[in-house]
């Protein structure tokens, strides 16, 4: 078991790899597996049914009361990949039978089976939930040409990333969650070294502070790339993780050490780019592992290491770098990393099924010398080329944003928000250093309200999804998709309250704690709406959530970067008071926004040929 555990992270691929397989060896390459007979290429009733397809294309079906995994699915592919899908359609097959008091189960694996939260995978794991505690046969499906999909051997099989146990589950959403928080913690635990930036290469403060923007820009254009390159079979999600964050980590070195301020702008920009790939990928590692319906409890999770990582970057370093000098911050985030990418390489397994499937099945056909045996995604992307890769990975985030309304509308309104946080840290110094004297470690301190409020969200949020929402999904299934944003309609008052407070409290004559009162109100709000609509989005267009965080994702980033930049002329020339009452008067439209995708929504989807149909 416990080699099993070691043998899909990333030094156990390597010590395989190193040893030619010798050590550390899956099912398939030890000496006394037995293949399944619906994978033997020597099987009478296997050679049977692939004849029979080959010469007439499709199986005269045989009555059976087994029970199927294809009852609830009725694939909705995206136009991309509707040709293929003609190609190689599976063939429904019924030669399942009875075995003592067991059912053999047949099933495909589909891609909305990956997918978060759609109708389609949610009936699909109502029925996987009755199987998975018992060990029933699964029986692979055969395409019309003859390719038989491999799958997983039984319904517990534990190479399911589904199925893995709760300590492996747990321990690799830990590692996700504090990966994404040592990211986004190294973007502004820059900020305190600002000053010293500045005399130590005798630059302005809008250069100095290109060192935090780039690194933003640089995490929002990373997932661009390596969110489509982990969804390839061939690749999976791990090696992507590995290498990226081992990058990351060599390049803290050169950071820290850099002598010029074009070099540190650079360094500081591939740092964000190659730390990217859990802030996009990361829910996809989630959801690979937990259900839909366990889904949104570690979303939450996530959201929040993701959430607070900015806010607890300037407190890491606040107190250290007036005594250390502005280099420790850069250290920091080696320190930080170095250890967490260790972890990762010695403990973080493979989630993505689709690689797992593409390894058994080249294993299978080297065992078996069949070489119909295929994994659907195999068969899938080995046939779409590479323009078609290219133009859904970079060109459909664009289009989508552009052409549906609602995602046009959550993007924008989610890039405002997070533009607004980031010019926080340029309005917190303003604020807390010039009218009520902190210094820079107190001014630090002042991002802890951020914590609290992540806090509160968090408790509120679950709270809400174990006492109400659950309950109502295993009764009535998931609803319209409109239902995920009631927590919204509530929370996008928030922000707007939050920020005028903050504006008009920010006063020597008035104390402190009520500006920070008015941070937390407004972080609490974006924290509930950020929930709902990073539900409410993929469940709406399954078929291109993947493009979808990653779009969303550079658009929030791309805005943070401008918000940096023009935050501190804005709040230096109209004050405090004033330039952010400019953000809390913007932000009401958000307010009307929220409410009309509620009330029309499902007009807007039923307009939009990005929505599933059917």
């Amino acid at each position: 078991m416990a080699a099993a555990l070691f043998r899909e992270t990333a030094i156990g691929q390597i010590i395989r790899y190193a040893t030619k397989n010798k050590v550390l060896r899956y099912p398939e390459e030890e000496p006394g597996f037995v293949v399944p007979s619906c994978y033997d290429s020597g099987s009478d009733f296997l050679e049977k049914k692939t004849t029979q397809i080959l010469e007439t294309g499709s199986i005269t079906p045989t009555p059976t009361t087994e029970r199927t995994f294809e009852e609830a699915v009725e694939p909705h592919e995206e136009e991309l990949y509707e040709d293929l899908e003609k190609q190689d359609t599976v063939i429904e097959d019924d030669f399942s039978r009875r075995r003592s008091n067991a059912v053999i189960v047949h099933r495909t694996k589909t891609r909305e089976e990956t997918l978060p939260f759609s109708e389609e995978r949610f009936d699909v794991e109502q029925a996987a939930v009755a199987t998975r505690s018992v060990s029933i046969p699964i029986q692979p499906a055969i395409t019309n040409r003859g390719e038989i999909l491999v799958d997983w051997y039984t319904t517990d099989d534990p190479a399911n990333p589904q199925n893995f146990s709760p300590r492996k589950k747990y321990l690799s959403a830990f590692i996700i969650c504090i990966y994404t928080f040592a990211v986004y913690s190294g973007s502004a635990i820059y900020t305190p070294s600002e000053g010293g930036v500045q005399l130590a290469f005798g630059v302005s403060t809008p250069v100095a502070d290109l060192g935090l923007a780039l690194y933003v820009l640089g995490y929002g254009m990373g997932p661009l790339l390596f969110s489509p390159l982990s969804e390839v079979p061939r690749f999976g999600r791990n090696p992507v993780y590995v290498a990226t964050f081992g990058l990351f980590v060599i390049l803290s070195i050169p950071t820290a050490l850099v002598h010029d301020i074009g070099g540190l702008l650079f360094l500081r920009f591939l740092q964000g780019f190659f730390g990217s790939p859990c802030l996009a990928t990361g829910p996809a590692t989630m959801q690979d592992i937990f259900s839909l319906i366990k889904f949104p409890y570690i979303l939450a999770v996530w959201t929040s290491f993701s959430y607070c990582g900015p806010a607890v970057g300037p407190i890491l370093a606040g107190f250290a770098v007036p005594v250390l000098g502005w280099r420790w911050s850069l250290w920091e985030i080696l320190i930080i990393s170095g250890p967490l990418w260790v972890l990762m390489f010695l403990c973080m397994p493979e989630t993505s099924a689709d690689n797992i499937l593409y390894r058994r099945a080249a294993r299978l056909r080297a065992l078996t010398g069949n070489d119909r045996l295929r994994s659907q995604s195999e068969i899938a992307q080995g046939q779409i080329a590479f323009a078609t890769i290219l133009r859904h990975a970079l060109i459909k985030p664009i289009e989508i944003s552009i052409l549906d309304p609602a995602v046009l509308f959550v993007n924008v309104y989610t890039s405002f928000v997070y533009a607004t946080y980031y010019s926080f840290f340029e309005a917190f110094p303003l604020v807390y250093s010039t009218i009520y004297d902190f210094n820079l470690g107190l001014v630090a301190t002042s991002f802890l309200c951020i914590l609290v409020a992540c806090i509160i969200g968090i408790s509120t949020y679950t709270a809400y999804l174990w006492f109400y929402l659950e309950p109502n999904i295993k009764k009535h299934g998931l609803g319209v998709q409109e239902t995920w944003l009631r927590p919204a309609m509530a929370a996008v008052f928030l922000p707007t309250i939050g920020l005028f407070l903050f504006a008009w409290t920010s006063r020597s004559d008035i104390h402190w704690i009520a500006s920070i009162i008015g941070i937390t109100i407004y972080a609490f709000g974006v924290f509930i709406i950020l929930q709902c609509i990073f539900v409410y989005i993929p469940m709406s267009y399954p078929q291109y959530a993947a493009s979808l965080f990653a779009g969303n994702d550079f658009c929030r980033s791309a805005l943070a970067c401008g918000a940096i930049m023009f935050a501190r002329p804005l709040y230096l020339n109209l004050g405090i008071g004033r330039g952010v009452t400019v953000l809390a008067g913007c932000s009401t439209l958000g307010i009307f926004g929220m409410f009309f995708l509620y009330f029309y929504g499902a007009t807007l989807r039923a307009k939009s040929k990005f929505t599933v149909k059917g």
